[in-house]
């Protein structure tokens, strides 16, 4: 009886266990496999969803590294009125994420309150990794000339930028001294 007991009690920490890793796998269900195309990602929005990177196909992509709490955070605003004065052929995609010197809130719900006070409409992604052994897929393939085809990327901070063109190829990538309204970001849109 008392091995019974003792099995029972492993079998439900190792159930435990694998389910907590399937439901972390599944926040980047569609990226399991070697993406081919920026089309082939989904990612959890910071308010509940999912992502889906091929509902922006026509459309060109800036995709964006955020943080709340950043000396580039200022940026937010020109994103903002970039995706405003663009929205009909632009998406701009911000993924927040803590990676440099932990300048990003860790609740999901802090982040978004501290966007919508600042008046960001954008879509936002849950709190992710842009580097690192826990990176997220979709900056795994931005960062790898070996999935991507064009570049190799290094994030050296919050606020880099990667703009896509309306067929979903990867054009450039932009460290963050490049801000919204720069002449080499701009000339990508027009």
């Amino acid at each position: 009886m008392k091995y019974l007991i003792i099995a029972s009690i492993i079998l439900v920490v190792c159930t435990s266990a694998i389910n907590k890793t399937n439901n972390k796998c599944m926040n980047d269900v569609a990226n399991t496999t070697v993406a081919k195309s920026i089309y082939d990602f989904k990612i959890k929005s910071l308010t509940g969803g999912m992502i889906d990177f091929s509902q922006f196909k026509g459309k060109k992509i800036l995709i964006v590294n955020t943080a709340s709490m950043c000396g580039f955070t200022p940026q937010y605003k020109g994103l903002e009125e970039l995706y405003q004065s663009h929205k009909d052929k632009l998406v701009i995609v911000g993924f927040p994420s803590a990676d440099f010197a932990n300048q990003e809130y860790h609740q999901d719900v802090e982040i978004d309150s501290f966007c919508k006070a600042k008046n960001v409409t954008f879509p936002l992604t849950t709190r992710v990794d842009v580097k690192g052994d826990n990176i997220t897929p979709i900056y795994k393939y931005l960062c790898n000339k070996s999935e991507n085809g064009v570049l190799d990327a290094t994030i050296s901070w919050n606020f880099n930028k990667f703009i896509i063109d309306e067929n979903g190829n990867l054009l450039a990538h932009f460290d963050s001294e490049v801000k919204p309204d720069s002449p080499e970001l701009l000339k990508y849109l027009n």
